[in-house]
């Protein structure tokens, strides 16, 4: 198995935004590619800031691989998002206002299983 976690730090102002987004736009684009999800949380950063993070599971790495590419070649998605960011300010506008660091990465068990 291939374990990531996708994980945000979001400006308080903008967490029902952007929880919206994942539930109604990227959720079920990564389902039906195969993606699956464990879980998605998030906790209080500081006073201003949310931390949002999921984490996703995979047969293996290549699966990953193959998911994500499916992910950000479908065109309609691709529009989805891309509508999302120009009716919040535009991407470069969201991302350096409201999603404050992102980022992508995998998890490694400390478990030894027999």
């Amino acid at each position: 198995m291939f374990f990531r976690r996708k994980f945000y730090i979001v400006k308080n102002e903008f967490v029902e935004v952007f929880n919206k987004h994942f539930n109604e736009t990227n959720l079920p684009n990564q389902l039906k590619h195969g993606a699956r999800l464990v879980g998605r949380w998030m906790v209080p950063n500081d006073e201003n800031t949310t931390e949002i993070f999921a984490i996703w599971e995979y047969d293996n790495y290549e699966k990953y691989q193959e998911i994500e590419a499916n992910v950000r070649s479908d065109r309609e998605h691709v529009k989805r998002v891309n509508r999302w960011y120009e009716a919040n300010g535009g991407r470069d506008f969201v991302i350096g206002k409201y999603i404050l660091n992102v980022r992508n990465e995998e998890l490694k068990t400390t478990l030894f299983l027999k």
